[in-house]
């Protein structure tokens, strides 16, 4: 099989790698690069651990090539941190309204809401519980999650960045 040489933006820096044409972006990123943040929970994009986001949208990349990444924007659970502590505005909110516990679903609830959050910065409770539909969780019972979701909305909203 032929390996292909691609170019990624990652968390702000330029990577590059020589990978097959079937290895899948969760494996680049954990095996290659490192980002052990991105999690593999079922491989079949049904669980959301492994979400990221690809120029700024959620993107299961345990479903993705490698190679459909190349020229692209990916940014990892390592890359969403924004304080002087490396945590952004919703990962505090995560912290501080306990919206995790094993931490398994945690890098693909802060991906898949930092992307709500961007394109929504005043959502309603229906619309985070839908957003997160496709992120499985079993230990919170979503309540602090939706919680943590809406605190880091009015957070953003009044400039707390």
């Amino acid at each position: 099989m032929t390996r292909k040489t691609l170019s990624i933006e990652i968390n702000g820096q330029v990577r590059a790698a020589e990978v097959d044409p079937r290895l899948t972006l969760a494996d680049l990123l954990r095996h290659e690069f490192d980002l052990t943040g991105t999690h593999l929970g079922c491989e079949h994009g049904v669980c959301g651990a492994c979400t990221v986001l690809l120029d700024g949208r959620s993107v299961r990349s345990c479903l993705m090539f490698a190679v459909q990444a190349d020229g692209k924007k990916v940014t990892t659970v390592e890359g969403l941190g924004g304080d002087a502590n490396g945590l952004s505005v919703l990962q505090r909110a995560f912290r501080e309204h306990h919206a995790l516990q094993c931490g398994f679903c945690t890098p693909g609830m802060l991906a898949t809401l930092t992307e709500l959050l961007i394109d929504n910065p005043d959502p309603t409770e229906g619309e985070v519980r839908e957003v997160i539909t496709g992120n499985l969780c079993r230990c919170t019972g979503y309540a602090g999650i939706v919680s943590a979701a809406l605190d880091a909305a009015r957070r953003i909203r009044a400039g707390e960045i």
